[in-house]
């Protein structure tokens, strides 16, 4: 890799990241533009597959085409490999080339590689790629294996049928949102078995790979004394949380609207779909368009938080609204240290999570108030909608990707795009190489509230 320009001009590691990571989104789209890439006589415009390049690089799913009408299937062949660039991570991928040709890993590629994977150390980030890469195509198989018997049901080739059970388990597993049916998952709105398979599977891939690394170490034993880390028992609890307390609000709002009429059962599998799906997978059963607009409105709010560090997903991750719950109830206790799970959270990560949230709060509020420009058609709801899940690389919509103004699909990449690289990186990337200060000036108190 060629870090010695780089080194010259100090550009830091999140600024080379997120140079990769562009230089990927450009790969994709030239992929995307090559020929028999799309259906005969269909014709797609340069910013639209630009736009389709971003959001699967990032794996969000938002798309301004109907991807089954669109694409041949030497072209979902394409956006299937590059969600799976988008998924494992583009240093990843440098990674596993780099290592597959001999090559040997330096300090420069293992610093990317704990930057891109939201990691704290240099040591074991090559072994770790090789766990990620492994336990992702793992899942994604069997996913796949089993939806392609399922859905031989619905189809009548095995053909057919494996070439839904393979886009609709990568397109799960990497939370990307992208279908071939037109209309999501919401043909099998009544099979449970396919909601519950796509649940686990958009789970497992939301979660965290560090997790599901940690939770692989303890089921094998390799190790008598080992024990979960801080993170995985926070980024678990808080997953879990956010899930059945959205599952509850959606079942709740939705029974007296949408959900009214239909069998309990029914309502709560739609419910909890909805709930996970909002993690960042943007894959639905239902159509959103027909919820209440307080449902829409809390979707937003869970599109907003997103999935897990070092997961396919974006937001501003379930650890960083996790130290901010905990911080509040913390200081309203008079409490100066936030303890959970009998450890103490490091004060700096405190302040990232705060710096975290209130930078995605003026880039969301920021880029609605160009939209409430641009789209004058679309209404104040959609708008946060389509914004809250382009930030959180969800991939929902409420009908209005289509139909944006060029500008308005821009401000859309660029939320997709910040969502993929997460605003650490991307903050970073911004404020360049950090200068130590030698001296310090004297502190002085301000009233605040």
């Amino acid at each position: 890799m060629p870090f010695k320009k780089f080194e010259k001009r100090k550009i830091t590691p999140f600024q080379i990241l997120i140079t990769y990571y562009s230089v990927a989104i450009l790969i994709s789209f030239l992929l995307l533009r090559l020929p028999g890439v799309h259906l005969e006589g269909v014709h797609v415009s340069f910013l639209d597959s630009l736009f389709t390049a971003v959001s699967a690089v990032s794996v969000t799913g938002l798309t301004t085409v109907t991807v089954a009408e669109t694409y041949s299937s030497f072209g979902l062949a394409m956006i299937l490999l590059i969600l799976q660039f988008g998924a494992i991570g583009i240093m990843s991928i440098g990674t596993f080339l780099w290592l597959l040709f001999g090559k040997k890993i330096g300090m420069r590629e293992r610093q990317l590689i704990m930057i891109d994977h939201n990691q704290y150390n240099l040591s074991g980030v090559v072994a770790l790629i090789r766990q990620i890469a492994k336990l992702l195509f793992i899942i994604e198989f069997t996913g796949a294996l089993i939806l392609t018997v399922h859905f031989k049901r619905y189809f009548a080739t095995w053909e057919e049928s494996a070439i839904n059970g393979l886009f609709a388990s990568i397109s799960a597993t990497t939370n990307g949102g992208f279908d071939i049916t037109g209309m999501s998952l919401q043909p099998f709105h009544h099979d449970y078995f396919i909601q519950f398979v796509c649940m686990i599977l958009i789970f497992l891939g939301a979660i965290g790979f560090p997790v599901l690394i940690e939770v692989k170490a303890y089921l094998t034993k390799k190790d008598p004394a080992f024990r979960f880390s801080l993170f995985t028992k926070v980024t678990t609890f808080t997953y879990v949380a956010l899930f059945v307390f959205g599952s509850v609000v959606i079942f709740i709002i939705e029974s007296f609207q949408s959900f009214k009429g239909m069998r309990w059962h029914e309502a709560a599998f739609s419910a909890m779909f909805q709930s996970i799906s909002t993690r960042s997978a943007g894959l639905t059963t239902y159509d959103v368009t027909s919820f209440n607009e307080a449902t829409q409105l809390f979707m937003s709010a869970l599109m907003f938080i997103g999935a897990s560090p070092s997961s396919v997903g974006g937001g501003i991750r379930t650890t960083t609204f996790a130290i901010v719950i905990l911080f509040l109830i913390a200081f309203s206790r008079g409490q100066s240290e936030i303890q959970i799970f009998n450890r103490e959270i490091h004060l700096i990560d405190v302040y990232r999570s705060f710096a975290v949230l209130i930078f995605a709060i003026i880039m969301v509020l920021g880029a609605a108030m160009v939209l409430f420009i641009t789209e004058s058609s679309a209404s104040m709801m959609e708008v946060i909608f389509e914004i809250t899940s382009a930030f959180g690389t969800c991939g929902m919509s409420l009908g209005i990707t289509g139909d944006l103004t060029a500008f308005g699909k821009m401000v859309i990449m660029v939320l997709m795009f910040v969502g993929r690289v997460g605003l650490i990186s991307f903050l970073y990337s911004i404020g360049g190489s950090a200068k130590k200060k030698k001296y310090h000036y004297p502190k002085e108190r301000i009233i605040i509230g």
